[in-house]
């Protein structure tokens, strides 16, 4: 994640301590996005897991998924994001996610929002959650298309003020594509008068359906201007006094293109933005988050699953996580002298740490090779 916020106004959010903080002497614990189901009662045309509204068999129990917990718990795994499919489907998720906070661990829900009447965001404020990301893909009609259901939007804007009622921390999550890329004006709109206090707007990465929409994915253009939009936004929002939490998320070329944003326009802050994105070092699959699916299965992120690093069914996560014997993962976490093509001839990679994985090998077949969606110009990354 890019702290858009952090970085061009200076503010400080709880996600930083993990974003812009590192230590030798304290190894780096990842955040863990658990795919709790794998069933949804939404079907997106760019869902990565490639959920719907079936009921999935083999899906981790009740008890598995207890002893999961207290071993991220016991291991000091600092953030569990409750994910799906729909994590709100799963009968036992209030117990699971009270579990989670009263274990210790910072607890989040990933959700579509549109079944948080009043009653569910009752039970998701007393299970303790800490953060309610809630996804939309645009405005009305053309969010409710993207996301395969007539009303969707709504539910979804209703279920943020059931949430808000409760004073529940609560945001929204927006993939960026063709598809709403125009719309940006209308979702900074949305941010503004609903009160809503944080957003993050994700990169497409090709995985699950979202690999069969490669082509609705923003042109290098189109990613530079939708950057330019956003951080203007976050510029004006800090003139007016009014403080959000603007974030990017699965394109780390966001770091690099902030950084001589501001070396040109703002020279003197140059040195501390430069510090910043170094200590952020760039896209942390395998290194500072991991997913772990409905079967237990774990993965360096939720996008990669070509990749398996173990599973929670076989061997507890802590376990996984401190084994470098296996094949990838010393170089996963090692990466950069495995990169290809204008990532290995990169003078940032320091900053970005070869961006995603999972687009170069969808698109190349060869997980080393560059990001076919890094957008900086062949001068920008020059030596």
């Amino acid at each position: 994640m890019v702290n858009i916020t952090k970085l061009l106004c200076g503010f400080n959010s709880y996600g930083d301590i993990l974003r812009y903080k590192k230590s030798d002497t304290n190894p780096r614990k990842p955040v863990v996005v658990w795919n709790s189901t794998r069933k949804c009662n939404l079907s997106c045309i760019h869902c990565y897991s490639n959920s719907s509204r079936f009921n999935y068999t083999g899906e981790i129990s009740h008890k598995e998924s207890i002893e999961m917990l207290q071993d991220l718990a016991s291991f000091k795994i600092p953030v569990v994001l409750f994910s799906g499919g729909e994590p709100l489907i799963r009968q036992d998720i209030f117990e699971l996610m009270t579990f989670s906070k009263k274990s210790g661990i910072r607890t989040v829900l990933s959700t579509n929002g549109t079944l948080i009447d009043k009653d569910t965001a009752k039970k998701i404020k007393n299970a303790g959650v800490d953060y309610v990301g809630i996804s939309i893909d645009g405005i009305g009609s053309n969010n409710d298309e993207f996301r395969g259901k007539q009303g969707a939007f709504d539910l979804a804007l209703s279920g943020i003020r059931n949430l808000k009622e409760l004073n529940q921390n609560v945001g929204l999550r927006l993939t960026l594509t063709k598809h709403n890329f125009q719309n940006l004006e209308q979702i900074f709109h949305l941010v503004e008068t609903e009160g809503i206090n944080r957003i993050c707007f994700y990169h497409l990465v090709y995985s699950g359906r979202a690999a069969e929409i490669k082509n609705f994915d923003l042109s290098h253009k189109e990613t530079r201007d939708c950057l330019d939009k956003i951080c203007q936004w976050v510029i004006s929002l800090h003139k007016r006094g009014i403080y959000k939490e603007v974030l990017t998320v699965d394109n780390h070329a966001d770091n690099v293109f902030i950084y001589l944003k501001v070396k040109e326009t703002n020279p003197k802050k140059q040195g501390d933005i430069l510090n910043l994105v170094r200590l952020n070092g760039g896209d942390s699959s395998g290194i500072g988050i991991v997913n772990i699916d409905n079967k237990g299965f774990v993965y360096p992120d939720q996008f990669w699953h070509t990749i398996i690093l173990g599973n929670i069914r076989t061997k507890k996560f802590s376990e996984i996580w401190n084994d470098n014997s296996g094949k990838f993962i010393a170089q996963i976490k090692e990466r950069k002298s495995y990169l290809k093509g204008r990532c290995a001839k990169c003078r940032y990679i320091d900053i970005c740490n070869g961006n995603s994985r999972a687009r170069a090998e969808f698109v190349y077949g060869d997980m080393w090779q560059e990001d076919p969606a890094c957008y900086l110009t062949d001068d920008e990354i020059a030596s």
